[in-house]
């Protein structure tokens, strides 16, 4: 049956229409996935290096440059979202390779005379304890800790959009944190809308769903990081990476002490 001129000329532009909808789709995926995961522009997994210190892997501890740094490091205990000690974690540290340290150094005296603090919650992060964290995800049977980190998801949804089989805090440039208000009679948490390590939309940084004063001090905390050359990670208000980092394609596995 002949085809004729209109109708061939319909087929060729709905054909193009679909065409124009399929890359504007494959777009979309791709800023999606991108936003999803802080590793995103590391195409391949890293070097795991064979270092056995933070000394040899070029490494030093945070509380070197402020000997007073305010930290709880979740993952030496069980107040985090596995509930236990995690792999790796043999004492409460925060390692970063040196210019890193620095740099959150000079965060730390930036704010103290806007009466803040920084207040750390993880820094380097060894392989292992990325592993064992894939372990946990995995066991679909402990649900000890769904109420206080993930109560709207289930524990399945975890792994890959919130859990990775990688991390940047293995290489030693990122640092998960928030702020602490100085006063006389001590020091205080500034609230930021969530927890740490809370799995869900009211932790990404820019959250509608938190109050206005939230807003501005999740707001304070990246523009004091950013002036030093942290870039944060926009589902998660409480993590920053420095950038350029020293080893992209390195990841470490000695232990914290």
């Amino acid at each position: 049956m002949p085809i004729s001129a209109t109708t061939s000329k319909t087929w060729r532009s709905r054909a193009s229409a679909i065409a124009v909808e399929a890359c504007a789709l494959l777009v979309l995926i791709g800023c999606v996935a991108a936003v999803r995961s802080p590793d995103a522009q590391t195409p391949a997994a890293p070097q795991v290096s064979n270092a056995a210190d933070a000394a040899s892997a070029g490494m030093v501890e945070i509380r070197s440059l402020v000997a007073d740094m305010s930290m709880d490091i979740r993952y030496a205990g069980s107040d985090n979202f596995v509930g236990r000690p995690v792999d790796g974690y043999r004492g409460a540290g925060c390692y970063l390779h040196r210019n890193v340290a620095q740099a959150l150094a000079r965060v730390e005296r930036e704010l103290r005379p806007q009466g803040l603090r920084l207040h750390i919650y993880d820094c380097y992060r060894p392989v292992r304890a990325v592993r064992d964290f894939v372990r946990w995800a995995g066991d679909l049977s402990d649900q000890k800790t769904k109420a206080r980190y993930y109560p709207a998801l289930d524990k399945r949804v975890l792994l890959g959009d919130y859990i990775s089989p990688t991390s940047g805090h293995s290489r030693g440039a990122t640092v998960d944190l928030g702020l602490m208000e100085s006063h006389a009679g001590g020091d205080r948490i500034v609230e930021m809308g969530t927890g740490f390590d809370y799995f869900d939309k009211r932790a990404h940084t820019d959250s509608p769903d938190i109050t206005a004063a939230q807003r501005a001090n999740r707001q304070r905390l990246r523009a004091a990081m950013q002036r030093e050359g942290f870039e944060n990670y926009p589902l998660e208000w409480w993590h920053y990476t420095y950038k350029p980092e020293p080893t992209p394609a390195t990841a470490f596995d000695f232990p914290v002490e």
